[in-house]
């Protein structure tokens, strides 16, 4: 029997079947990767009769009916990420959300976008712990522990934690440029907001002691793509933030994607996913001491000066998102949408092989696409490269990528190996 996690996926007839070729749920190691679930009724595999309240209580219960199903309920959510096609929707959805979660709430997301499949109003979709771990017939001893904690040092919500830890992860809300003081958005343009996004990241790290070079993953949710160099400009005076992440010049891995809408008409939102090395009880002290982030780089794929192509800590690596460039030249490959999705995910595959992985590895994709109806050439694409359809999988349709791109694909990676001192 192997002592190393094994990807399990799995699905249920008791929530929807999943948009395109993906799994419901993918767990590795402590997590459980669901893919984002549309308001669609699964005895009929039909939306859901009626408007935005009826179509956000489906789409909640379709997560509960994939939990349940695995042993799990709405509580061992981490983080929940809420795409809207309104940003004005947004008061009838949390309503519903907070039916769901009536005590804790996990770390949040909220954002609208041009468009979603099937034209639905809204998609939801959850990260979850997976306290058993996934080492074949070595279950956990012992349910790990979830950490939620908030400091009011940073914006509080009362519809969400600020930061949720589960074994070796830190999950942050998605941060707005609020003051924490007075609740409101600060004034001031794209710098401003972005400046005071990453402020309220680093004060919610500060309050749990954890180093600001400890991010894996930035998420940038930005309402205007053409703003992403004011964005990057203030970006390289956060990161890298500490002189041996200077001397390495370490950046997390990094997806960029342009919003519609976001709560309270702000321009800019910046989520975080951040490593744990204390992990969380009853993991051992002398099991978790001193795991170390590994970030890595290929020429085989495109390098971007402010993201690392992928960051692994522990059990998990995070990609860095991919457009369709040549990796050689950097143009932009010629061609159809088709051929476009094959390039992004040509880019992801060189960086998997080269830190000694397979796609077999894959547990989440994350697809944005400036046409939702080029999701069939995408589709005829992606079967070439996970023909099982095992990843679990989020789409989304944007109202702009950078240059002449058509689509961009991020990824979740499971490392069975760890990183050290893990064996």
């Amino acid at each position: 029997m192997s002592h190393y996690n094994a990807v399990l996926a799995r699905n249920t007839q008791n929530a929807a079947k999943s948009f395109g070729s993906c799994s419901q749920t993918v767990a590795f190691s402590h997590y459980n990767n669901l893919a984002a679930q549309l308001p669609i009724d699964p005895a009929s595999g039909n939306m859901v009769a009626g408007g935005i309240q009826q179509q956000a209580e489906q789409c909640f219960k379709n997560i509960k009916a994939v939990l349940e199903s695995i042993g799990h309920t709405m509580d061992d959510s981490v983080r929940i990420s809420i795409f809207l096609q309104d940003i004005a929707d947004l008061d009838a959805v949390t309503r519903v959300y907070a039916s769901f979660f009536p005590a804790y709430v996990p770390a949040l997301t909220i954002a609208a976008v041009a468009a979603l499949p099937m034209n639905a109003l809204l998609q939801v979709e959850a990260l979850v712990s997976n306290g058993e771990g996934t080492i074949p017939g070595a279950p956990q001893a012992g349910d790990l522990v979830k950490i939620a904690r908030n400091t009011s040092k940073a914006p509080l919500n009362s519809l969400s934690t600020q930061t949720v830890a589960f074994s070796h992860y830190n999950n942050i809300s998605a941060q707005l440029p609020i003051n924490p003081e007075s609740g409101t958005i600060i004034t001031g343009g794209i710098k401003a907001q972005t400046a005071q996004c990453l402020k309220n990241i680093k004060a919610i790290l500060e309050s749990i002691d954890v180093p600001f070079d400890d991010i894996v993953k930035i998420n940038v949710y930005v309402k205007n793509l053409a703003d992403i160099d004011a964005v990057n400009e203030v970006y390289t005076t956060f990161f890298p933030d500490s002189a041996i992440a200077r001397a390495h010049a370490y950046f997390p891995a990094r997806s960029v994607i342009a919003v519609t809408g976001l709560p309270m008409e702000a321009l800019i939102q910046i989520e975080a996913v951040v490593s744990h090395g204390d992990g969380t009880p009853p993991q051992a002290v002398e099991d978790r001491h001193g795991i170390v982030i590994k970030a890595s780089n290929t020429r085989l794929a495109p390098q971007d000066a402010l993201a690392s192509q992928t960051v692994a800590f522990s059990h998990y690596n995070h990609l860095s998102a991919q457009l369709p460039l040549l990796p050689e030249s950097g143009a932009m490959v010629s061609g159809d949408v088709g051929k476009q999705a094959e390039q992004c995910l040509l880019n992801l595959k060189a960086i998997i092989e080269s830190i000694g992985h397979t796609l077999a590895d894959v547990v989440k994709i994350n697809i944005l696409l400036l046409e939702l109806t080029d999701m069939e050439a995408v589709e005829a694409a992606y079967a070439g490269f996970f023909p099982a359809g095992l990843p679990a999988r989020r789409v989304l349709g944007v109202a702009a990528l950078p240059g002449e791109a058509r689509i961009q694909i991020d990824a979740v990676l499971a490392h069975a190996e760890g990183t050290a001192p893990q064996r």
